[in-house]
């Protein structure tokens, strides 16, 4: 007989775990079973674990492609999954503005949460040492503090880790070093600018951070906006098995639209081999609050960094009761409100000046899919009352406004595609 027990009983892949037993479900995929499970949520019910917030930045990024074309999106639009890589990784820059903002809000919180826990520690996950040493140089210009930077291949890393889980310094730095194995239970506040989004390895990172030593301590996260770690994020409570058959992305309908753009892919794919000049280059990143999450619900709306909007979030005690937060989050997003609408009020009355901190963009409803299809359509219109064809007309459109094929641009690049083609119909 053998007893297994693990925190994250599944796989990144289909690969079967030793000595684990399968079912098929009534969908035929076959999933692991489990003889007794403790998931999350009776955890947190039982007090051994934190509440987790997930405090979500998006932000208006500009890159270039090595194909030379000059790309923008807004971290968190509907665009595609390319886009959205690049875009992450835009954010990610320590070049740019995005992770400087981030990180300064991060350390906002840890200074509130140190106010009730003084020992409170936060954790930044980067992607690589580069990276790494970076978001260190950052940080020691907010704080003052250098952090304890624990990079893998050093000897000494494990030495680093048990030094910074007993003292009291603010900030570690590091590449990969969550595993299972790293116990440090005074992280309260963790900053994920890492490109990974495996639901094995973000288990793992945010299982650094839950573990309660007395009740009323909370885990404050701070995510980019992106759709893979937003999903992951909602479902931390969800009991996950591991399967070994993955169910087809398929819906059985063949969509005109998607066949074009799969051709048009390819076509892009081809030609990019051949064009490839230039090295990606991120080009600037500009950071805004977006929502908490908590629970799987959300909880307030685009901000400024550094604003009362978003300090509302950044403020809440370090100490909460599990029981709490829900309505303090629900209070905190009606202050949240009051201070836009007075925000707003006051720029109407004396008009926006150059010393005023910028307003957050106004939130985008259409998607990837509803943009193409309007561009489509005015482009059809414009067509027939020019006489125009439709290839021309696009061609036209991608030399006034720049950026890449519709296939390839992005929900802004549509947009200013879309208020050309506008002001020529209505001539």
């Amino acid at each position: 007989r053998r007893l297994l027990l693990s925190g994250t009983p599944f796989r990144s892949d289909t690969t079967p775990i030793p000595f684990v037993e399968y079912h098929p479900t009534a969908d035929g995929i076959r999933v692991s079973r489990t003889d007794y499970d403790y998931g999350y949520r009776r955890a947190l019910e039982d007090g051994v674990v934190r509440p987790v917030l997930f405090l979500v930045y998006a932000g208006h990024m500009r890159w270039r492609t090595r194909t030379g074309d000059e790309m923008e999106a807004q971290l968190g639009q509907d665009n595609t999954k390319d886009i959205t890589a690049q875009a992450w990784r835009t954010a990610l820059d320590p070049g740019g503005e995005w992770i400087p903002a981030v990180l300064r809000s991060a350390d906002r919180r840890l200074t509130e949460v140190r106010e009730h826990v003084p020992d409170a520690g936060g954790l930044v996950i980067a992607t690589d040492q580069t990276a790494a040493r970076a978001y260190a140089q950052i940080l020691q210009a907010v704080t003052g503090e250098e952090p304890t930077v624990v990079l893998s291949d050093e000897p000494e890393a494990s030495a680093r880790i048990e030094t910074f889980a007993a003292d009291t310094t603010r900030w570690m730095v590091a590449v990969r070093m969550v595993s299972e194995g790293v116990d440090v239970p005074r992280l309260s506040v963790g900053v994920y600018a890492t490109s990974a989004s495996t639901p094995l390895f973000f288990a793992q990172a945010i299982g650094r951070f839950v573990r309660a030593r007395r009740r009323g301590e909370t885990a404050s996260i701070f995510l980019p906006h992106v759709p893979p770690l937003l999903a992951l994020a909602g479902e931390l409570e969800r009991q996950r098995d591991h399967a070994l058959d993955r169910p087809s992305d398929e819906d059985g309908e063949w969509s005109a639209e998607d066949d074009l753009l799969a051709a048009a892919e390819r076509e892009d794919a081809t030609s990019d081999a051949l064009t490839d000049e230039f090295e990606y280059a991120a080009l600037g990143a500009i950071a805004h609050f977006d929502r908490v999450l908590f629970d799987g619900k959300e909880f307030g709306q685009l901000a400024t960094p550094g604003t009362p909007e978003e300090e509302e979030f950044l403020g809440l005690p370090g100490l909460l009761e599990p029981e709490h937060v829900h309505d303090l989050l629900m209070q905190r997003q009606a202050r949240q409100s009051r201070h836009r609408q007075a925000r707003e009020a006051k720029e109407r009355e004396v008009g926006a000046t150059d010393d005023a901190p910028p307003s957050p963009p106004p939130a985008l409803h259409r998607t990837l899919k509803e943009q193409r299809q309007l561009l489509n359509s005015l482009v059809g219109l414009y067509a027939r009352q020019s006489g125009e064809q439709h290839g021309h007309v696009h061609a036209e459109l991608r030399r006034i406004c720049g950026g890449p094929a519709v296939s390839h641009a992005t929900v802004a690049q549509l947009q200013a595609r879309i208020d050309v083609l506008r002001a020529r119909v209505r001539s």
